[in-house]
């Protein structure tokens, strides 16, 4: 389950800002997981919930906010869902060449919100 690293990655990258070295708390991280991205929310949460004890995160909400998949035809410029596994043949025009996957593969924290403060927005830090 790869869900238990990536949730201490949170917490180290969280555990790190300013604000955990000055003593606060974190009561909610809002994170974007891509559809593509092979990550189960549900995994993510348990494992967020095991590594947060004696952080300075312990007690708080992961917030996930899904990304749907977007793959874009580079010769037509066609958007659409390429679905899971990706479909990334255009349907407009069948090209294959050129297909760029635009959005779905996201996972990076969003904001966390401290105790005591308002949500500091991160730099959208990529995990």
């Amino acid at each position: 389950m790869h869900e238990m690293s990536i949730a201490q990655a949170i917490v180290d990258q969280v555990t790190a800002s300013a604000e955990a070295k000055a003593g606060g708390t974190a009561e909610r991280v809002r994170l974007q997981v891509g559809e593509l991205a092979g990550v189960v929310p549900d995994a993510l949460r348990f494992g967020f919930d095991l590594v947060c004890e004696d952080t300075p995160l312990a007690g708080a909400e992961l917030l996930i906010d899904p990304v749907a998949a977007l793959a874009e035809c580079g010769p037509c410029g066609t958007g659409w869902a390429p679905g899971m596994p990706p479909d990334l043949v255009c349907p407009t025009c069948g090209s294959g060449a050129g297909t760029e996957l635009v959005a779905g593969r996201e996972l990076q924290i969003t904001a966390v919100h401290w105790a005591g403060g308002p949500a500091q927005a991160s730099e959208a830090e990529e995990l």
